[in-house]
């Protein structure tokens, strides 16, 4: 019992000197006003280095990701058809493309769908 409490508060005691060896190592004292600038060949940038980003697209994107996701559960259907109850694999498949039918209505509805406003 005494020697896991020591290995563990060595343990600590390591980490804590690395963390703290990183930190002092790791900060930057030195900063310019012309480093934080974008650089264009020494010219001034013609527009801004930060360009807004789209939300729309956002959106786009996060609704295909779950879709595509949503596919990879859905490729094992095929894989047990020959193993299962017929009517327990169509109900199953069934219910499973509704929901996503509902979800996919549901996106058209509130717009997010919409890429031109």
């Amino acid at each position: 019992m005494i020697i896991s409490s020591l290995i563990i508060t060595l343990t600590l005691i390591i980490s804590a000197l690395v963390m703290l060896i990183s930190f002092l190592l790791s900060k930057k004292t030195v900063t310019d006003r012309e480093k934080n600038t974008p650089f264009e060949c020494g010219f001034d940038p013609k527009g801004s280095a930060r360009l807004p980003f789209s939300l729309r697209f956002f959106l786009i994107a996060v609704i295909f990701l779950i879709f595509d996701v949503e596919i990879t559960l859905l490729l094992p259907l095929a894989a047990i058809l020959k193993v299962v109850n017929l009517l327990s694999w169509l109900f199953t498949g069934f219910f499973f493309i509704l929901i996503l039918l509902l979800g996919l209505y549901h996106e058209w509805n509130q717009g997010a769908l919409d890429w031109a406003d």
